[in-house]
């Protein structure tokens, strides 16, 4: 089964799944409305988003000078930085710190990167007990299923889809329903893996090439708990996270909190510069970066392509995108769904892979209006699109160009083309098809699976009046 077949195998799968749609449509409307209560006046909200953008420009313009001074600062503060070109180097790297160490459970905060290695199965194959403590990680881990949102990963779940999970597989608990009792018995099966752990590994949100600071966003408290409690401590994040300075983050955050959940502030804000001191009591021994590019640098090599990196996790692009709603994040078959995954994926992955997903996109621009930091979504999806079965071989970063070009489809189009720049040749082609028109198939492909195919037009009202399923008189 190629690509495209396996995307709309998915696609079907997801369409035909009423319950999937419903919760979808009951959390997306519930997080847009709180968004927009957090964003009344617009000429500020516009303001703020010019802000977030230009941060973000600054910092993917000066990466490779702010990586450097990243390291040097996070080196001179103890923090130990490791470079990593492909997943399969960034799991390699960590599990040899954690073999070093002799490190056998790991408790681990919310990373979409470490989701793009696949670490979890990685360690878990070398004998490593692994365990998401991210309340909707956890709630995914025990299902065997990855994020289906990059912020909220078990929100295509419902209460009791989540309930009859952690009773299957923790009995002694009573059975509820209960919102509030699930998660505290989550935090009560959570606490004893974090007093017990031997390492604990993150995402990491912002890195401050000025002060050499990780910084994290999470509301839950695992992140904390995961970064401090265990001896070792492992970030793993990609290379475009960085930014120059720390005066940089107000905004940033700001804007990220409000239009991922629409909270005015996160519960808890990490910063993380060096591990445990002498006279410290608590935090790790030991702190490691590990940075991941994973083709982010070929990315940034196109100028309009880049703008896809400005990315900071939000999901507010998925939140509003008309498609993600009725297909849900696991339809899309990648690590990052919705609109910027449709945009990023192609680009990381090859559009000889993944390119299908550019027709999982209406275009709207939905996306883009809502983008905090402005990436032009559906501007840049577009080029994919063109990209993906373009003809031309002029230089370019992206992999599997021209992949989904289909010679008579192509044939097609240059036909099309030649028809509507001659009038002649357009007005002699109406006029044919308009008489030849009873000769059209009923079926016409994928066409008619959604919708009825064109009908002639009724020669006499009996006609018109059997067309419509009137009766005879």
């Amino acid at each position: 089964m190629n690509q495209t077949e396996a995307f709309h195998r998915r696609i079907d799968e997801a369409l035909h799944n009423d319950q999937l749609r419903r919760n979808f449509r009951t959390a997306l409307s519930g997080i847009q409305r709180r968004r927009e209560e957090q964003f009344p006046d617009d000429p500020q909200l516009q303001a703020l988003r010019e802000q977030a953008r230009a941060v973000r420009a600054n910092a993917l313009t000066r990466q490779p000078e702010l990586l450097e001074r990243l390291e040097a600062k996070l080196t001179a503060n103890g923090i130990q930085v490791h470079w990593a070109e492909t997943p399969e180097q960034a799991n390699g790297i960590i599990h040899r710190i954690l073999a070093d160490a002799n490190a056998r459970t790991v408790v681990k905060g919310k990373s979409m990167v470490s989701e793009e290695t696949e670490l979890n199965h990685y360690l878990e194959q070398r004998g490593m007990e692994v365990i998401e403590t991210d309340l909707g990680e956890f709630i995914i881990q025990l299902a065997h299923e990855p994020p289906s949102h990059i912020v909220a990963p078990a929100i295509h779940k419902n209460r009791r889809e989540v309930a009859e999970l952690l009773h299957r597989y923790y009995p002694e608990i009573p059975y509820t329903e209960d919102i509030d009792q699930l998660t505290q018995s989550a935090r009560q099966i959570l606490r004893e893996k974090f007093a017990t752990a031997d390492a604990g590994i993150s995402g990491v949100n912002f890195m401050v090439a000025e002060t050499g600071t990780l910084c994290l966003v999470e509301n839950e408290g695992n992140g904390r708990l995961s970064t401090t409690a265990p001896r070792l401590h492992i970030a793993i994040t990609g290379i475009e996270k960085v930014v120059e300075k720390l005066s940089d983050v107000p905004p940033l955050l700001e804007i990220l909190t409000k239009s991922a959940t629409g909270q005015p502030i996160t519960t808890y804000f990490n910063m993380i510069s060096r591990p445990r001191q002498a006279d410290e009591l608590d935090g790790p021994e030991a702190v490691h970066l590990v940075l991941l590019d994973n083709g982010r640098s070929r990315i940034r090599v196109d100028e309009e392509l880049l703008d896809t990196l400005r990315c900071i996790r939000c999901g507010s692009c998925i939140n509003y995108c008309p498609v993600y709603v009725q297909l849900g994040g696991h339809a899309y078959g990648t690590v990052y769904p919705g609109p910027i995954g449709i945009a990023l994926e192609p680009q990381r992955i090859g559009l000889d892979k993944v390119g299908s997903l550019t027709s999982a996109c209406t275009l709207c621009g939905a996306c883009g209006e809502v983008c905090p930091v402005k990436i032009p979504l559906p501007r840049l999806i577009n080029r994919l699109r063109a990209e993906a079965v373009s003809a031309q071989s002029t230089a370019t970063t992206l992999i599997g160009r021209g992949s989904l070009r289909k010679p008579g489809e192509a044939t097609l189009w240059k036909l099309w083309r030649q028809l509507y720049a001659h009038p002649r040749l357009y007005r002699l082609f109406s006029f044919a098809t308009t008489r030849l028109r009873r000769l059209a198939p009923s079926r016409l492909g994928g066409w008619t699976d959604y919708r009825s195919a064109p009908r002639p037009a009724p020669r006499s009202l009996r006609e018109l009046a059997r067309q419509e399923g009137f009766p005879n008189e």
